[in-house]
């Protein structure tokens, strides 16, 4: 029988995570509130607000799966994430819908070591604790529900701290200002791969009532700028770390880095991210960052 999903959300993550589900003759209902996404046989894009909840159960009924990949604003996320996650989570319990949710690290704080799936979600900022207590709720639920959580996203059209204030500038050979440590090991995980781990996450049942994380590139930002220089061609990276002042300044232009202070990191502590059990038992492995790069190059 033709397995049927439902993603909400018409994102980079999204639109990746329905054509690999529909490449392999899966059937998608992807909803957004414009009805986005891309065009292909075996996709149905539909108009619709996520938050109506009674609207969502009719659209998951005979689904075998909801994928979420929807969320709202950065900066609005301790107002309206609730209620979109509230909505979600009541429609897959009337609907007995298996739940996979698209997550980062935000919950866990700061972590002085590997960032494992397993590690208590112990953020105390707005942000980290809105995301804790999404998942604590689903896994309270009885739900079939399962997190994939990603680190910093790269690669061909996604919103980060290094799509925008790292590869625009890398590419045109100016300076870049950056708001994390230069030379500090951090984890990024390529938008591909997130999707190809949401997929995975949808095709085994040893998944259920815990978190995965998806398969990383371990760089400093540095050596990933310097990578990406040498994928395109383009002048060796200048980079310089962003100050409290140059921070303060964007913010007037966007809230969104009005917001970056709460998931900053600790001058001198790496953010690495162990993902072995993801390769293990789901057989998603990280993508060469090469490839990854030349993909954002060729888009950009």
């Amino acid at each position: 029988m033709q397995k049927f999903h439902v993603i909400t959300g018409a994102g980079a993550t999204a639109s990746r995570t329905a054509m690999l589900l529909a490449a392999d003759g899966e059937r998608v209902r992807l909803i957004s509130r414009k009805g986005a996404g891309p065009e292909h046989p075996l996709i149905e894009r539909v108009a619709a607000d996520a938050t109506d909840t009674p609207e969502l159960t009719r659209l998951l009924e005979g689904a075998d799966t909801l994928i979420n990949c929807a969320a709202p604003a950065y900066h609005l996320w301790p107002k309206e994430f609730p209620p979109l996650a509230g909505s979600l989570l009541a429609a897959v319990k009337r609907t007995g819908t298996r739940y996979v949710m698209l997550g980062n690290l935000y919950g866990y704080g700061l972590v002085d070591g590997p960032i494992t799936p397993d590690l208590p979600l112990l953020a105390k900022g707005p942000k980290g604790r809105v995301r804790a207590a999404m998942w604590e709720e689903a896994l309270a639920s009885g739900a079939r529900v399962t997190e994939v959580r990603a680190a910093q996203f790269y690669g061909r059209d996604v919103v980060s701290e290094f799509s925008l204030l790292v590869q625009p500038q890398v590419l045109s050979g100016a300076l870049a200002l950056v708001p994390q440590e230069l030379d500090v090991s951090h984890s990024y995980a390529a938008i591909g791969d997130v999707a190809r781990t949401l997929v995975a996450a949808t095709r085994d049942d040893r998944v259920w009532g815990r978190a995965w994380h998806v398969p990383v590139t371990t760089l400093s930002v540095r050596a990933l700028a310097t990578r990406l220089a040498d994928v395109a061609g383009a002048p060796a990276p200048r980079l310089e770390p962003m100050t409290e002042r140059d921070l303060a300044l964007l913010a007037f232009t966007d809230p969104f880095w009005a917001e970056l202070g709460e998931v900053l990191h600790t001058p001198g502590l790496p953010y690495v991210v162990d993902y072995s059990e993801t390769e293990e038992v789901l057989g998603v492995k990280a993508s060469p960052v090469d490839e990854v790069l030349a993909e954002a190059v060729q888009a950009a």
